[in-house]
């Protein structure tokens, strides 16, 4: 039976059975709507972003992949001989990751048992889950007890302050009522739409101070434009 509140699980299982004919649109509380066409979570190595095979290629140990969707960068990993666990709040992305013959486990990462991991792969800005940035603390603090000794995160978000800015450079919201980066979004697939979603986009400074008062090393990879990678060793 199709789950109707699960878009994105449905584009996956749609596209796997050469059934996608339309993008996933995203709507948001604040910007215009974004329209993400199904192929691109099935992208190959070769078609990702370099900030995508700069984080992969940091990769060390045994991997757990959060929000893994279509499992493009499990699957890269495990070819490349790592252990991988892979999980996501989509019942329907597990089922094909299954299929695929990836382990899987449909579960919220506040809700995940699993312990004992070298690296913590967060990407499309995979931080978000922490939903705001008052809850960043606790999503970091949880991260840090599933990892080993000098295990890491690796992970990528945007400064999105630019979407406030003026054409003079002055900012049209007060900075200091809420953060930025607080974002809703929903998402909409054919008939399939979930409800309204808290979601964060942290700059580097807020993710690196948050962090460091954790027990984090940060260290920022790469930055292109407005958007980073970041690592994050546990010391």
């Amino acid at each position: 039976m199709a789950l109707l509140n699960d878009p994105m699980g449905q584009a996956i299982i749609d596209y796997a059975q050469n059934t996608a004919t339309e993008d996933i649109t995203v709507l948001s509380d604040i910007c215009d709507d974004d329209h993400i066409p199904v192929s691109y979570l099935f992208r190959e190595y070769d078609e990702m972003p370099e900030m995508e095979k700069q984080a992969l290629n940091e990769c060390k140990g045994r991997v757990l992949d959060i929000g893994a969707a279509a499992g493009m960068h499990a699957q890269f990993l495990i070819e490349k001989g790592h252990f991988v666990d892979t999980i996501d709040r989509s019942e329907n992305a597990i089922r094909h990751l299954k299929a695929k013959g990836v382990p899987a486990e449909h579960v919220d990462f506040f809700d995940y048992k699993g312990t004992d991991y070298d690296t913590l792969l967060l990407l499309m800005n995979g931080i978000g889950i922490a939903k705001n940035l008052d809850n960043l603390k606790h999503t970091l603090s949880k991260a840090k007890s599933m990892l080993r000794k000098n295990g890491k995160i690796l992970c990528d978000s945007s400064d999105i302050k630019y979407l406030y800015q003026d054409d003079k450079g002055g900012m049209w919201v007060d900075l200091n009522t809420s953060y930025y980066g607080n974002f809703k979004f929903k998402m909409k697939y054919k008939e399939h739409e979930s409800e309204w979603f808290e979601w964060l986009y942290v700059d580097f400074e807020k993710l690196r101070e948050i962090a460091e008062d954790v027990g984090f090393k940060v260290r920022k990879i790469t930055e292109i434009d407005n958007q980073y990678l970041a690592e994050l060793t546990q010391i």
